[in-house]
This record gives structure tokens, sequence and C-alpha cells, in this order.
């Protein structure tokens, strides 16, 4: 019997009556039911199917412990459609907002920030000019916005079926800015009357695999070369480098480009492997990236790859991970063809309430800030790039303090002329935070930004960020 939105937590909470009550109860139950009938909220159709359910129940019961349980998620049921008898019918998750619902699991989790943030740009002039420079430019600005996270609400909807878990995902992060029309939920700030802010729906995939197996995934979700980069980074939690302060986008850079390049969030098909002691390997083959800026006709795909190791000894945790990718660009309409090529690796240290860690990234023909950005001259000739970040934090109690340094290098191409390119850009991040509840993290930031040119032309900015970030 097809259940409408309105009869299904009446029908649930009939489930339950019918698995608890004893049998003299079950006058009271069909006078509850008719109740519910008369006020709207089951159909005749639902109530007369309860009502001849209601006649198997003392039956059903002897063989239930209960329909409505809490506590540990047991194994998902291979059918996702079962009876309403199942005794896993509702079930809360493990983490996250959700329910298992007859061996389905449904899962909401999600993440809403916002910061003020007083930035002190450069004054600006002649030798302030830096093409690729993050530092900003124009004097003082003051602003209420999103940190390096937008807001998130990911949904996860996931089972067991003839031995393969398998789930569908989807994650949309809308930001608290307003956005211009043009160029989608990431695009440039519209602080004025009458606008709005965006969406940005970057995770669509599905997953299958088996504990043995390992799992495949299909979609857009976040790439292998650098994402170990940005998750471990202290400023995915606030602004670090603002990127623009005075009409600010849904978010900010925080050490994108100023330590390593974006990872994005990329089409791909992605295998991962179990983990072996420790270790686990995934490689995948994602849709090609355009040179930033150029038309290309793309004729084979990107390849990236990613291995991780973790291990714990004598009260220190370790998180290792080296990652690369490569991609040919054919070019198109005057574009000279060429492949950018590129590897990471990094390492995060843990004892009691103490971590460091240390990350370096180099390649070729992959630019800086964003992928294939800047990668490439007027010629075709392929830039070299390079980049670091170190960090540390330190607990106390509920208060973590954290700093960083990192810069991001641009080489000229080989025979290249363009003196105001971006030779380097680097920041200073320092950072309290405080954690107001197991939701709800309270943060103080203070970063440093600065940009050089070839010919030494420089940029500085500081800014200063203060809000909270709420994860469930």
């Amino acid at each position: 019997m097809p259940l409408t939105t309105r009869g299904l937590s009446a029908t649930i909470l009939a489930t339950c009556l019918f698995t608890a009550a004893p049998a003299a109860a079950q006058t009271t139950t069909q006078d509850l039911l008719l109740k519910l009938k008369e006020k709207g909220i089951l159909t005749d159709e639902e109530y007369d199917a309860l009502v001849a359910r209601e006649t198997t129940a003392p039956t059903a019961a002897a063989n239930t412990v209960a329909t409505v349980t809490t506590g540990p998620a047991q194994p998902p049921q291979e059918a996702a459609g079962q009876a309403l008898g199942d005794t896993r019918l509702v079930r809360m998750t493990e983490s996250g907002v959700g329910l298992e619902l007859a061996g389905v699991t449904l899962k909401f989790s999600g993440s809403v920030n916002g910061f003020y943030v007083h930035e002190n740009g450069d004054s600006g002039g002649p030798g302030s000019q830096v093409t690729g420079g993050l530092a900003s430019v124009g004097g003082n600005s003051a602003s209420i916005r999103n940190g390096l996270l937008p807001g998130f609400l990911k949904v996860d909807v996931t089972t067991n079926q003839g031995g393969w878990d398998v789930g569908a995902h989807f994650g949309l992060y809308p930001g608290i800015n307003s956005v211009t029309n043009i160029g989608g939920a990431n695009s440039a700030g519209s602080p004025t009357a009458l606008s709005t802010s965006g969406i940005d729906a970057r995770q669509t995939y599905l997953t299958f695999g088996r504990a043995s197996f390992g799992e495949i995934k299909i979609g857009r979700d976040i790439g292998l070369f650098g994402s170990e980069a940005i998750l471990n980074d202290i400023t995915l939690l606030a602004t670090g480098s603002t990127g623009g302060n005075v009409a600010p986008s849904n978010t900010s850079l925080g050490r994108i480009g100023v330590g390593y390049i974006y990872t994005d969030f990329q089409p791909q098909i992605t295998y991962t492997t179990p983990k072996f002691g420790g270790a686990q390997l995934s490689v995948g083959v994602f849709q090609p990236l355009t040179t930033i800026g150029e038309t290309e006709y793309n004729s084979t795909p990107g390849f990236q790859a990613k291995l991780v190791y973790d291990f714990a000894s004598g009260g220190v945790g370790g998180h290792l991970w080296a990652s690369g990718l490569i991609q040919k660009h054919d070019g198109i309409l005057g574009s000279p063809e060429y492949t950018g090529r590129a590897f990471d690796v990094g390492a995060k240290l843990s004892a009691g309430t103490a971590s460091v860690l240390g990350y370096y990234y180099g390649g070729s023909g992959v630019g800086t800030t964003g992928l294939f950005l800047l990668s490439v001259d007027a010629a075709g000739r392929r830039r070299d790039s390079d980049g670091f970040y170190v960090q540390g934090t330190y607990g106390i109690g509920k208060v973590t303090l954290g700093a960083s340094y990192g810069q991001s290098s641009l080489d000229l191409a080989d025979g290249e002329i363009n003196p105001t390119l971006l030779d380097r850009n680097s920041s200073w991040v320092g950072q309290v935070r405080y954690g107001l509840t197991s939701w709800v993290t309270l943060l103080g930031e203070y970063t440093n930004t600065r940009a050089r040119a070839h010919n030494g032309n420089r940029a500085t900015s500081d800014a200063i960020a203060a809000g909270a970030i709420l994860f469930f």
C-alpha cells in the first residue's frame, strides 16, 4: 500500500502500537486509528489496511522486539522496501542527522559560517601591479562574509544490495553573500540591494563497493591532487587570504594560491582500494580541464592518483600522503598543445593536543592558484610552479591556537618576457579557536598576504576576521 506523506508518521506510530500493545488494547488502537482518519491524517485506504493488519498484530508482536529503536546501526537489509513490520524500520544513524528506514540510511550533514572581516589593502600605485597577485589593493574595506567554506548541506542515501554497499550523494553549497548573475554561485560579489546569493551544487555522485573490493565513485566530487592540502589547512575553518573583501563572493581563498593549488570539484570515475595496514590508494579518470582563458579541444581525459597512510604508535599519530596529476591539452584556434604534470607530498603528526604539518607541491604546465591558470605563456610554453606551507596547532582545553606560513611561486617560461607576472604569493596566518559546543566553534584570525612580481613590484594586505562556524 503506498503511503501519503501525511500518513507516514501516523503509520509508523500505529506500527509501534501493534507490536507493543497486548491483545486487550486492540479496541483502543482501533479508536485511535479512527480519530486519525477523521482528522484527515489517514486516508480511507490507509485506515482500512491498518485495521486489517491489526488482527495479525498479536502474532507479529510475539516475534518482534520493537519497530522503533535507537543506538548503533545494524547491517542494512538487502531489500530497501520492506514491510512495515521490519524490526529496523526506523533507526538513528551513527553520525550526522538522519535515520535508517527499512534498511536504507538517509543522512543529512552540513555547515554554516559567517565572519566580520576588516582588511587593510595596499594603497596601490604602479609599483604594486602584480599579475596573478593575491594581496588586496585599494585601501580599507569591511564585510560580513563567508570564509573559505561556504555553507553546505550534504545528503547521503546508502544501503546494501546483493552484498554491495551502494549510495547516492548530493552536496549543495549556499553562501551568505550576494553575487552577480554572471558566472554562477562563485562569481564576483554584488553587495547591492535586491541582490541574491548563489547555490553551488559541487557534489553529485554515486558509489558502490564492498570491504574486500574497495569502492567505485562516479560523478562530481573533490579531486585527488591537492585535496589533502586544503582539507588539513586551518584556514578551511576561517578566511585566510580574502581574495577581495570590498565585494566578497561566497568564499575566501584561505591558502589557495598561497601554499597550494585548489583541488576543485571535478567530474570523475575513481577507484579507491581497501586499506592495507593503514595505506589506501585512489586512482581516477577526470574530465579534462581547459587552460583558463583559452579555447581547447581535449581528446584525452585527465588522470589523478592519491596515496594516504595513517599510523599511530606511542601516543603519536601520523597522516601521510602523496598525489599527482597529468593531463594533455590538445589546443585549438592557435592554442599550442602541451601536457601539464604535478605532484605533492604532505605529512601531519599529532601528539596529545599538538600537531605539526608540512606540505610541498611542484609542477610544470599546471599554473598557480587554480588548475591550469597562468600555466603557459602566449606561445604555449609551460611555466613551472611550486609551493609549500607549514602549520602548527596546540589545544588548551576548549581553546586551540594555530599558526601557519605558506607560499606559491610561478616561474617565467623559457624565453618569456613578462615583468609584472607573479613571482610569489605568500601569507602568514595566526588563528584562535574556541569550542563553544560540539557543533559551534568561535574563531578569530589574522592574515598577512604578500604578492611579488618578477620585476620587483610588490603589494601587501592585512586582514582580521572574527566569527563562527557550525558543523552537524
